[in-house]
């Protein structure tokens, strides 16, 4: 078994050994990482709460209080509990640490990780021993080059949760992902909805009794569940479109995924073997494209043509012999210059 390199980034454990050498007094050996709170943290990571921080304002703060009063309590409980979820399968995806079994009873995640020597070497994992985490570890594990450790059930590095997802927390991974479509395709049915009651029938949307002290029709108050904030009908509607473009890009990447996964859980695949599948079916797709040798058959004869060459050089023949084969294929008649003469 290779050391990944589908975990996001290059390959720093493993050095040539005429380079190893010569920076192995230089570069300090890297810690293992508990889960997705040790560092470095990704960017992607900040980026996933950022969004989800600010869906769930606009779900709650704006476009729920402007659904009936029926469809108002309905609406909070639905996605109150999808949103809910989604949060407490994100936390556990992120803060297990999906280490193998052995390498958590042995190893001291405050010990730097040795680099790998290719001259001792074949392989980080051999005969399921990592020389680097010096355990014995399961079938299916595989040494995280981002991680720095062995994970079991190794499916994939997932950068949003800036975690490896492995066996002992895929399912709160696929359940996170499930939550997230779950919880923008609820977002999107509420946008639609405030869009069609906007051009219909606007005073739908205005049911609030707090509606009741605004007498222009252009004043739309938000955040009415804790302060209401009066704005434009142009903030509202901008909003609401940003809102929607951004969910409808979501869902389709996440239902994506999420369709993935069912094809994986089908398959009883994880994402690394798919991987490697699909990496060797390419490799080996070209070499069942090495074109097959012309047969005699196939060869242009020249004596088919019934045509007698003068006597020329053998230059001059073997150009003629290639024109006249061309023009059989194509059936492109190409002029050739008769030899040319000695001046008496």
């Amino acid at each position: 078994m290779r050391e990944m390199n589908i975990c996001g980034i290059k390959q720093n454990r493993v050095l040539p050994e005429a380079q190893q050498n010569k920076v192995k007094k230089l570069l300090p050996h890297p810690l293992s990482r508990v889960n997705g709170w040790s560092p470095p943290l990704h960017s992607f990571l900040a980026i996933s709460w950022t969004t989800y921080l600010a869906v769930s304002i606009v779900t709650f703060g704006i476009f729920i209080p402007f659904l009936q009063t029926n469809w108002k309590h309905v609406a909070n409980i639905v996605m109150g509990g999808v949103f809910t979820f989604h949060l407490i399968m994100h936390l556990i995806a992120i803060t297990i640490d999906p280490a193998d079994s052995n390498v958590r009873l042995k190893k001291d995640y405050m010990e730097p990780v040795p680099t790998f020597d290719r001259s001792k070497y074949a392989h980080v994992i051999q005969n399921q021993y990592c020389h680097l985490c010096e355990v014995t570890v399961s079938k299916k594990a595989k040494h995280c080059s981002s991680c720095n450790k062995c994970v079991s059930g190794f499916d994939h590095h997932c950068k949003w949760l800036n975690n490896c997802v492995g066996k002992r927390n895929y399912w709160f991974f696929f359940c996170s992902v499930a939550s997230a479509v779950v919880g923008l395709l609820g977002l999107i049915i509420i946008l639609l909805y405030v869009f069609i009651q906007y051009f219909i029938n606007p005073d739908e949307l205005r049911t609030d009794p707090l509606y009741k002290e605004i007498s222009s029709e252009n004043t739309w108050l938000l955040f009415l569940s804790l302060w209401p904030v009066p704005v434009k009908t142009s903030v509202v509607l901008f909003i609401a479109v940003m809102a929607l473009l951004l969910s409808m890009a979501s869902f389709v990447l996440l239902g994506h995924l999420l369709l993935f996964h069912f094809y994986l859980i089908v398959k009883n695949l994880s994402t690394y073997d798919y991987m490697m599948q699909t990496r060797f079916q390419k490799n080996s797709h070209p070499a069942q494209k090495k074109e097959l040798p012309l047969q005699k058959g196939n060869l242009p004869q020249e004596k088919s043509n019934n045509l007698t060459w003068p006597k020329s050089p053998p230059r001059m023949e073997t150009q003629r012999f290639l024109l006249s084969s061309l023009s059989q294929q194509s059936n492109v008649c190409f002029m050739t210059p008769p030899p040319a003469t000695q001046p008496q």
